[in-house]
């Protein structure tokens, strides 16, 4: 499987901006510049767009870990927060919060160990991945 973005750039980099699309065009030209990175502009980030990588891939392996393992998922929510320091993106931090059928948060909690280690993203990140879940 292969997927791909394309990201088109206009000008400097504090006064212009750029559009990025997506293969499945769930993003198309959908504006980034400088302020919306490093300031409160409209548009979107290489960050957030990381964090809703690392979010999305994340939930969906430990959905499969969970079905796999025969528990019943009412909702997984995870949220993820990326932390960029001097360049460098150092930290993704996962919280979740599930409501499971049956399974006892032991049980719940070595599920999610095993797709933040897993999870693709996870792997593709040189950062430290923690989490906090939370089993209602």
């Amino acid at each position: 499987m292969k997927r791909n973005a394309t990201a088109v750039w206009n000008g400097s980099l504090k006064e212009g901006a750029g559009k990025l699309t997506t293969q499945s065009t769930t993003l198309k030209d959908t504006q980034y510049s400088f302020k919306s990175r490093f300031e409160e502009g409209v548009g979107t980030n290489p960050e957030e767009l990381v964090a809703a990588a690392h979010s999305g891939c994340f939930t969906m392996q430990l959905s499969a870990y969970i079905t796999e393992a025969g528990f019943e998922i009412e909702s997984i929510e995870t949220k993820c927060d990326i932390d960029l320091v001097e360049g460098t993106i150092i930290t993704s931090h996962l919280t979740v919060n599930a409501k499971i059928s049956a399974i006892t948060d032991n049980v719940f909690q070595e599920l999610v160990t095993k797709a933040e280690k897993n999870c693709p993203i996870s792997k593709l990140l040189n950062a430290a991945i923690s989490t906090t879940a939370t089993l209602a």
